[in-house]
């Protein structure tokens, strides 16, 4: 009897081992997870990452306007990549796919084509220069649920407030609770610092290491929270924008962990840094060797640099980023190290997305020195013709940049000398014009974005010497000329202080996102009476330039700085707006006569910040470390 047991025991582990070893594979990983019926580009890549499932014969059972094209295998046989082609015609469904192998098995995959959500209005709107970006890291924003501070089966498990470095709890539920704040402030799109996973053993509070495209970090919230925020956002008239990263992931992304080819990242026989020098791609005498080491060099060591000439990595970002749109709703992209990734890439990504979205928003970071090493990588009047005196770039017209607009670094570096140094010749305010004066580089200047400051430089209230004239004339400048003024989170409270290389020590808590801290500035009766009245004066102009379609729409005409002050107009049909900024030490009075061809027959002004009449505008006396912002009437 008990030899019977025995021998049964030993039959049934031995049936239960041999159907652990047929058993199918489970799929850890399928990109995109879903897709949608009724896409312009009818192309799409499906990866399917599994144990050994290179070894299994995948077939789709017959849909209507879909056909499987072709399976790539690579050199780990870990992937396979399903090519498919989806009629324009095909209905929204579940496509079937069996996956067989004589040894083990089959594998079944439902893969879900949607129905898009082309009935919404509020989804997708793009982004212009009527828009009003403010930008926030929400780890330092607001903590609005606190069982997401720490998630245990996550790398980094740490919570401290009082470390720059390391997190501190702030989540999407904290920006949702203060989208009214960002409202009344005049704010019309809201750009976060990257939401993405970010499964990093250390610093991964800023979210640009990616450690899965298609998730949402659990420390900020859930894909359907963020579907929450944006529904939220778009329904108290407030865009959003998602912030991307081209050119490099984490080293703890499922990708790298288990790389699909190793032609998905560089590969150096050691650590090879990038240069940080943008220049040597266009220098028409640069070394081929910095050229390479600048796009395929690594930002850092827990960075490893994707190689977008594979045509595996170029098709999954751009479905990815494709997939966030639709999935979402959002309105705008922003692309970090816009300059570092293969820009033959960069170029034919662009288009992708505007092919499928024409009104989408699209802006990209463009860290650099000189007007022309800036313009060059937005869609501009140049790139064309310097390729073909430039080794390092490929002679075709999809090199050329697709680009919108680009973060406006050469302008803020103008701005921060306007507001600190004396006029000269080409000097102080003098920068400012001259930076405009050179817009016909770009295909449209009015797309670049504007700013003060953000997450990586020092706090614009400390850069002005926590002059509150001055802050204001940099404000006043910001909402008034050309292209999309961005703010960063806090200066409308005055924050402030000086970024090293790391840029954490601008990138403090706002203060009263913590249920625990001592003050709330979010509440006016809690700010001091310098910080309600830089609060005022921002909301104040914001919302006044919500409704100005000069200000919104129009031209700009702009006039050489005299005795230093810069006067420029905005004007369309309706309305001219006059802005005249005195960076001079002492009070100016200022002939009119000089601006007669865009006054015209206007002898009267509002002004648009006191709203005080005024009379008789030909002659102007202006105090100096002020800006004036009239509104011209007949």
């Amino acid at each position: 009897m008990i030899k019977n047991n025995l021998t049964l025991l030993l039959l049934v582990l031995i049936m239960r081992l041999t159907f652990a070893q047929n058993a199918a594979t489970p799929i850890q990983h399928l990109c995109p997870t879903h897709w949608w019926a009724g896409m312009q580009n009818e192309s799409l890549g499906v990866l399917v990452h599994a144990k050994d499932i290179a070894q299994y014969s995948p077939k789709m059972k017959s849909y209507k306007g879909v056909k499987l094209k072709d399976v790539v295998r690579t050199e780990n046989p870990n992937y396979v990549f399903l090519e498919l082609r989806i009629s324009k015609k095909a209905a929204a469904g579940k496509l079937h796919f069996d996956f067989t192998n004589t040894k083990n098995t089959p594998i079944n995959l439902d893969y879900e084509l949607k129905a898009r959500k082309t009935g919404d209005k509020n989804r997708i709107q793009g982004l212009t220069a009527a828009d009003f970006i403010y930008l926030l890291m929400p780890d330092r924003f607001a903590n609005g649920d606190k069982n997401n501070d720490i998630v245990n089966t996550m790398n980094d498990t740490r919570l401290r407030r009082d470390s720059g470095f390391v997190r501190h709890g702030g989540d999407l539920q904290g920006v949702i609770n203060h989208l009214d704040y960002l409202k009344d402030l005049g704010v019309t799109a809201l750009w976060m610092t990257p939401v993405f996973e970010n499964n990093q053993p250390f610093e991964s509070y800023h979210g640009y290491a990616f450690t899965d495209h298609y998730k949402v970090d659990a420390r900020l919230g859930t894909n359907d929270l963020y579907q929450k925020l944006v529904d939220n956002a778009h329904g108290k008239g407030l865009k959003i924008v998602t912030d991307l990263v081209h050119n490099h992931i984490g080293n703890k992304h499922w990708l790298y962990q288990d790389l699909p080819a190793k032609s998905w990242v560089h590969q150096w026989s050691e650590f090879t840094r990038t240069t940080y020098r943008a220049t040597t791609l266009m220098d028409p005498y640069g070394s081929r060797k910095e050229q390479l080491q600048m796009t395929d060099g690594w930002f850092d060591k827990h960075m490893p640099d994707l190689d977008q000439n594979n045509p595996q990595v170029a098709n999954y970002l751009i479905q990815n980023n494709i997939w966030w749109i639709e999935e979402f709703g959002v309105d705008a992209f922003r692309v970090d190290t816009y300059a570092y990734p293969d820009q033959n890439f960069m170029g034919n990504w662009a288009a992708a997305i505007l092919r499928e979205y024409p009104k989408f928003g699209i802006f990209g970071e463009t860290w650099v020195q000189g007007i022309g090493v800036q313009a060059f990588f937005a869609k501009n009047n140049i790139a064309a013709n310097a390729a073909k005196n430039i080794s390092g770039l490929p002679k075709n017209n999809s090199q050329t940049s697709q680009l919108p607009g680009v973060t406006d670094f050469q302008l803020y570096y103008a701005i921060q000398e306007a507001l600190n140094k004396e006029m000269g010749w080409t000097e102080g305010i003098q920068q400012i014009y001259h930076t405009l004066a050179v817009d016909y580089i770009y295909d449209d200047a009015f797309k670049n974005v504007v700013f003060l400051d953000n997450h990586d430089l020092s706090r614009f209230y400390s850069v002005v010497g926590e002059n509150l004239d001055k802050y204001k004339m940099g404000v006043a400048f910001q909402l008034t000329t050309r292209g999309i003024p961005q703010w960063y989170y806090g200066d409308e409270i005055l924050m402030k202080n000086y970024a090293s290389l790391s840029g954490v020590e601008a990138r403090e808590d706002f203060p009263g996102g913590w249920q625990e801290d001592k003050t709330n500035k979010f509440d006016a009766a809690n700010r001091n009476a310098k910080e309600n009245e830089a609060f005022t004066f921002i909301k104040k102009l914001a919302n006044y330039r919500k409704n100005c379609s000069a200000l919104t729409e129009g031209k700009l005409m702009q006039f050489v700085p005299t005795n230093g002050v810069y006067t420029y107009f905005r004007y369309d049909k309706t309305k001219t707006v006059m802005v005249m900024i005195n960076t001079d030490k002492s009070e100016q009075i200022v002939d009119t006569k000089h601006f007669a061809e865009i006054i015209k027959d206007n002898k009267t002004a509002r002004n648009v910040l006191t709203d005080e009449r005024m009379r008789n505008i030909s002659t102007i006396k202006i105090k100096p470390n002020t800006a004036l912002i009239l509104e011209l009437n007949r």
